[in-house]
C-alpha cells in the first residue's frame, strides 16, 4: 500500500517505521502473528473499520513503542480476503471485482465467489452479469446454431468440434441435479426434425451412389463419410428420443432398410466394412427398440419386413465383428458393447410376439433350422408363442361365449 500525505507530499509506505504512526497486529485460528507497521491517515482513509477503531468514540487502543496497537483477529488464513471482505477497504474490494470479472473461474472458485460476493455490496455487479440467467431467447439462438452444424457434414478436420457440439446439445436437453437448459417446444422440435431430415437425405443420396458403382466401397472416401453419417443418424436417435419425435427417422430408416443391407452384406470383410456393419447395427438397433417398445407405432407389414430384413443381416455380422475385434485389442473402435447386442436381441423378441402368430410361426421356424441358431437367441418368442398358441382355442371360445352372452343381452 503506498500513499502520498496531502499535507506534505511525502510518500509514505506500509512498514516503514520511521513514518509510521499505528502497529497493527493481525492473529489468525491457526496461531499466525503478524505485526505491520502503518499510517493512521492512510488506514483512515482506506477502510472503514480502521476509521471506526481509530476514531475517538472507539475505546482506546494499547499503547506500544509510543504508537497505537490495533488488534485484528482474522477468521481466514488469506488476509486478502479478510481485509476486503471484513475491514472494509472500497478500493481493494474494487481492484478484486474487476479481476475477477476479467479472467475465467474454476467450478470450486465460483461456488467461492458466490459465498464471498453477497457482502461486497453493490461493487459486484459486474461479477453478477456472468452468473445471472441467460435469456431464453440467447438460448435458442445457440440450441439452433448448434443442431445445425451437429447434423452437417463439415471436412472429416472438424470432427472433434462436431463431436463436442452434439455432447453439448444433449446437456443441453438433459434433465440431471438440474432442469435441461431449455423447454422441447413446438419451436425446438420443428427445428430438430428438419436438421435430422436433411442428415438423412445426405445418406440416402449416398447410398444411391453407392448402389450404382460397380464395386461397393470402391472409394475410400465414401466409405469415411457413409461411416460418419451413419454414427450421426446414431446420435441423432438420441436427440430424437429425448424430444419424443422418433416417428419420421424410423419411417425413412424402414424404407431403406433394403438399401442399406444391399449396400454392406456384399463387400469385401475388410476390416473397415467391418466397423460401416457396426455403426449401420447401433443405428438399426435403436430404430428396432423404438419399434419393439413401442415409441412408434408402425403397420404389421413394416414391422414384419424390419424382422425380415435385419434379423438376418444381424445374425451373420455379429461372428464377423466378434472376430475381428477377438484379434485385434488394438481396435476399440470395432467392440460393440455387450450391453447392446443383449438389448438388440431383446428387442427382436419383442418386435417378433407382437406379430400376428402365423408370422411368428414362420420366422421361429427359420431361426431354429438356421446355423446362426445362438444369435439372436429367441427361445423367450419361441416359449411364448407355444404357450399362446396351446390355450389360443380355449381363449377364442370364452370370447365366442362372452360375445353370445352381449349380444343376448
Amino acid at each position: 500500500m503506498e500513499s502520498l500525505v496531502s499535507e506534505t507530499r511525502t510518500p509514505i509506505r506500509i512498514g516503514d517505521r520511521s513514518t509510521s504512526d499505528v502497529v497493527v497486529r493481525i492473529r489468525t485460528q491457526d496461531g499466525r502473528d503478524d505485526w505491520f507497521y502503518c499510517h493512521s491517515q492512510v488506514l483512515i482513509e482506506k477502510s472503514k473499520y480502521f476509521a471506526d477503531r481509530l476514531s475517538e468514540n472507539w475505546p482506546t487502543c494499547q499503547i506500544l513503542d509510543s504508537r497505537n496497537c490495533v488488534e485484528v483477529y482474522c477468521q481466514e488464513s488469506e488476509f486478502d480476503h479478510h481485509v476486503a471482505v471484513n475491514l472494509g477497504c472500497p478500493q481493494i474490494i474494487t481492484a478484486c471485482v474487476d479481476y475477477l470479472e476479467a479472467v475465467p473461474w474454476e467450478e470450486s472458485e465460483e461456488e467461492e465467489i458466490l459465498k464471498i460476493i453477497p457482502r461486497l455490496g453493490t461493487q459486484v455487479e459486474p461479477i453478477l452479469a456472468r452468473l445471472l440467467p441467460v435469456k431464453q431467447s440467447a438460448i435458442m439462438g445457440i440450441f439452433f446454431s448448434t443442431i445445425q452444424f451437429a447434423t452437417s457434414s463439415p471436412s472429416p478436420i472438424m470432427n472433434d468440434l462436431k463431436s463436442s457440439a452434439q455432447e453439448q446439445l444433449e446437456y443441453m436437453l438433459t434433465e440431471d441435479d438440474d432442469a435441461p437448459l431449455l423447454a422441447a417446444d413446438d419451436e425446438i422440435k420443428s427445428e430438430v426434425k428438419d436438421c435430422v431430415k436433411r442428415l438423412f437425405e445426405r445418406f440416402n443420396n449416398l447410398l444411391e451412389a453407392l448402389l450404382c458403382e460397380m464395386e461397393l466401397f470402391s472409394d475410400g472416401g465414401k466409405m469415411q463419410s457413409f461411416q460418419s453419417l451413419l454414427s450421426d443418424l446414431s446420435w441423432a436417435c438420441q436427440i430424437l428420443c429425448k424430444l419424443e419425435i422418433m416417428r419420421e427417422l424410423v419411417c425413412n430408416w424402414t424404407d431403406a432398410s433394403d438399401k442399406i443391407v444391399k449396400v454392406v452384406k456384399e463387400a469385401s470383410p475388410t476390416a473397415e466394412l467391418i466397423e460401416t456393419k457396426l455403426r449401420v447395427i447401433e443405428v438399426a438397433a435403436k430404430i428396432l427398440e423404438a419399434i419393439g417398445y413401442g415409441t412408434v407405432i408402425l403397420p404389421t407389414a413394416k414391422r414384419l419386413h424390419m424382422v425380415k430384413v435385419w434379423l438376418p443381416f444381424v445374425r451373420v455380422a455379429k461372428p464377423l465383428i466378434d472376430s475381428v475385434t477377438t484379434a485385434r485389442d488394438d481396435a476399440p473402435t470395432l467392440r460393440m458393447d455387450t450391453e447392446l447386442w443383449q438389448s438388440l436381441e431383446s428387442t427382436f423378441v419383442s418386435v417378433i410376439l407382437a406379430l400376428p402368430s402365423a408370422e411368428q410361426a414362420e420366422i421361429l421356424t427359420e431361426w431354429l433350422g438356421n446355423e446362426h441358431i445362438q444369435y439372436p437367441d429367441l427361445t423367450e418368442a419361441f416359449e411364448v408363442w407355444c404357450y399362446r398358441s396351446k390355450v389360443s382355442k380355449r381363449r377364442l371360445s370364452f370370447l365366442a361365449v362372452n360375445h353370445d352372452k352381449i349380444n343376448t343381452y
